[in-house]
């Protein structure tokens, strides 16, 4: 059964019969158990590589229940294994084996190496079944690793921060750190980088409370990608649903990967930091019918992805609705399982916080229908584990039927890019500003009528794909040259502005434009009901330099600049002010929906909607299409807070002033009951000072493009 090319090296027996659970490498000083799902293949052999890239092969004779598995005595951690599958090559039935290739342990807690991204495209795909090629030579086929799981965690335990005090800060683990200059070289871009004490006091003196990191479980780079020299930076393409990626490591990657990662998970909750995961279940790294073979193929084909039906049954076509060559079959039970397993793994063993799942809509089709009562969502909501963390969804996927913000079940949370489409048009004057009120408040159109709460969106203005701010107020159509792809790729509706100039300028009025309008929008966003969530590097200017689709590009154009010379330091101060407010004062981060009505007898609205002149919005004016100035009116009632001598009640109700029209607009501090002093407490108005105070019914004028936050005083 086994080729002659490998005849030479011989076969061990001496393999105990081991059990069939748990899958994966399971490491104790007398044994390691291995246990491999390959329900259809004929024969499997386990394999096992020295320092030299010398394989020796064990044959498994233990098959039960789909599981092949079985028991080696004294085998260390680090030790760098694989599987390889014999059976039929029937492509058209899901069924791919190849001897010939070696794969991943789906289930491996470690990867070494990875698919050198240098070589042409044959070193990649399946090739005929029964010839050798480039990927299965050491250096271009990863190995499995065998870890000792052991740890000590000490006194580390979840944060578990309510939904309504979390503000999000999705950052890219490499890129964060790859050119701090206050980070030792050795670590920067690593997982120690990230746990350094400088980033932390960064990140709690900003305001954030969680990161949520770009994807951390091994990816390697897309043939295409490979062949134009880039690489895949983003890690949206993942062959092992364990591993923590390597290439992250300062420790090496035959294990030291593993307990990296956990030393910066602890430090993270050390400084009240949780750790949410940017997950992709929804596709692998092995693509189309003609991508890589890497692990999932070579095991179960016909169980793992999802096919395009014919009138005979299936073809050789992987039904795609990732964008990625195919589509994960979450309905199948071990595939499920598997999905399960690996996130249970990441809460108990690796004690994350949570997840943010891509292309969510993807996972939650039965068949290759949408269905919201799918076995996926009704798995994560009945687990012990999972339905106590943190899930976001970012739901829609590729289709026309997979949009599905606002569907999501209890107790998901959701990305909000209406949020993100209506604020960016508000900022550059487009749109109408009852949708804009709507999204402040909430989003109740989207998530109140099915007993989720205000905090059910997750709100952004930018994510890792798109402008960052800085190129959201710099440019109007997208630079993605460096890409290769012609300027193809990346999405047109940015729904951005220039102010005058596309890219930078030297212009000193428009680029103080720029950042006042980068001030507001970071403002908005600190400011707004929901969940706030924070792109790295957009609170201090960073750029792209017009690239809204850096998905391929590891260098200065995706890394964080952290050199002070071109910093927008006047946003960060904003942004931190902002964070700084909502965290102090429960009116800016609601728990309950809005209803118009006061929150305690005798009291003011929970909110009013002000018109410039002080008085309440009517419907004519939430109809009047040139309208581009409001305010809001936030009661939160006394609220006592530590002082130098002591306690003291201060008052927790708040007025906001949002103008973005293109001129100076005069409002009136509204006519009401309950307001009669105010004090400025954010500004993005030069001329509005911090610690102005303003009496009912004085006039203030508002410079073009401006917030103004007043905390009432009595």
């Amino acid at each position: 059964m086994a080729p002659s090319i490998w005849r030479e090296l011989g076969e061990k027996t001496d393999v105990w019969p081991g059990r069939n659970w748990p899958l994966g490498s399971s490491w104790t000083p007398e044994s390691t158990n291995f246990a491999v799902y390959a329900p259809d293949a004929t024969g499997m052999w386990l394999c096992f590589f020295d320092e030299d890239g010398a394989e020796t092969r064990y044959p498994l004779t233990e098959h039960s229940l789909g599981v092949w598995h079985g028991a080696v005595p004294d085998i260390q951690p680090g030790t760098l294994y694989g599987y390889r599958a014999a059976g039929p090559w029937d492509p058209g039935q899901g069924l791919r084996f190849n001897f010939e290739k070696l794969m991943l342990d789906p289930y491996a807690l470690a990867t070494s190496g990875t698919i050198t991204p240098d070589q042409p495209l044959h070193a990649y795909v399946w090739g005929d079944p029964g010839t050798q090629d480039l990927q299965d030579s050491a250096p271009y086929q990863a190995r499995s690793v065998v870890i000792d799981p052991s740890y000590d965690w000490g006194d580390d335990q979840h944060p578990r921060r309510a939904w309504r005090d979390t503000v999000i800060y999705e950052l890219h683990v490499k890129g964060f750190t790859k050119l701090h200059d206050r980070v030792p070289e050795e670590h920067r871009g690593t997982y120690s980088g990230l746990a350094h004490p400088h980033v932390l006091h960064y990140l709690q003196d900003l305001g954030v409370t969680a990161v949520e990191l770009l994807p951390v479980h091994q990816f390697f780079t897309e043939p295409a990608i490979a062949e134009r020299g880039l690489v895949n930076y983003w890690g949206y393409n993942t062959a092992g649903f364990f591993s923590p990626h390597n290439a992250y490591s300062s420790r090496g990657d035959t294990g030291g990967q593993v307990t990296e990662f956990k030393d910066m998970v602890r430090a993270f909750h050390s400084a009240g930091i949780e750790v949410i995961l940017d997950v992709v279940y929804n596709h692998t790294a092995e693509g189309g019918a003609l991508g890589p073979s890497i692990s999932f193929r070579g095991l179960d084909d016909r169980g793992w992805y999802k096919r395009v039906p014919t009138d005979g049954g299936f073809d050789d076509t992987y039904w795609d609705v990732t964008g990625c060559g195919n589509t994960v079959n979450a309905s199948e039970p071990m595939t499920l399982r598997l999905i399960l397993d690996s996130l249970r793994y990441w809460v108990t063993e690796m004690h994350v916080d949570g997840f943010r799942f891509d292309l969510t809509s993807a996972l939650t089709r039965t068949g290759h229908d949408v269905d919201m009562a799918c076995a996926f969502l009704t798995a994560v909501d009945q687990d012990p584990v999972l339905r106590h963390v943190k899930l976001i969804a970012e739901p829609w996927d590729l289709s026309m039927d997979g949009y599905l913000v606002g569907q999501m079940p209890a107790p998901w949370t959701e990305w909000n890019d209406k949020y993100r489409g209506t604020i960016r048009d508000f900022w550059r004057g487009h749109g109408d500003i009852r949708t804009v009120a709507t999204r402040l408040a909430g989003s109740s159109d989207l998530y109140r009528y099915d007993g989720r709460w205000s905090f059910a969106g997750v709100n952004f203005i930018t994510a890792h794909d798109g402008f960052t701010v800085r190129d959201l107020v710099s440019y109007e159509t997208k630079h993605n040259e460096a890409n290769l792809e012609g300027n193809r790729d990346g999405t047109n509706d940015n729904r951005s502005a220039n102010y005058g100039v596309e890219g930078e300028t030297d212009d000193e009025e428009i680029i103080a434009v720029r950042r006042r309008q980068a001030a507001n929008l970071m403002a908005t966003l600190a400011l707004s009901n929901g969940v706030p969530m924070i792109t790295a590097g957009d609170e201090r200017g960073r750029t792209q330099g017009g690239n809204n689709n850096a998905y391929c590009q590891d260098n200065e154009i995706s890394w964080v600049d952290w050199t002070g010379d071109d910093a927008w330091l006047d946003v960060y101060d904003n942004t931190r002010r902002a964070l700084q407010l909502r965290r102090d004062h429960p009116a800016l981060r609601q728990r309950h929906w809005f209803d118009g009505s006061p929150t305690v007898k005798g009291g003011p609205d929970d909110l009013v909607w002000l018109h410039p002149d002080g008085r309440r919005m009517t419907e004519a004016d939430w109809a009047d299409a040139g309208q581009r100035t409001f305010g809001i009116f936030l009661s939160g009632g006394p609220l006592r807070a530590p002082g130098p001598r002591g306690d003291q009640v201060i008052d927790n109700s708040f007025v906001m002033w949002f103008n973005a029209a293109d001129a100076e607009v005069t409002v009136s501090s509204p006519v009401e009951e309950f307001i009669s002093r105010a004090e400025v407490v954010l500004s993005t108005d030069d001329d509005i000072a911090l610690g102005d105070c303003v009496s009912v019914g004085a006039e203030t004028t508002l410079g073009p493009r401006t917030v103004v936050v007043l905390r009432s005083l009595e």
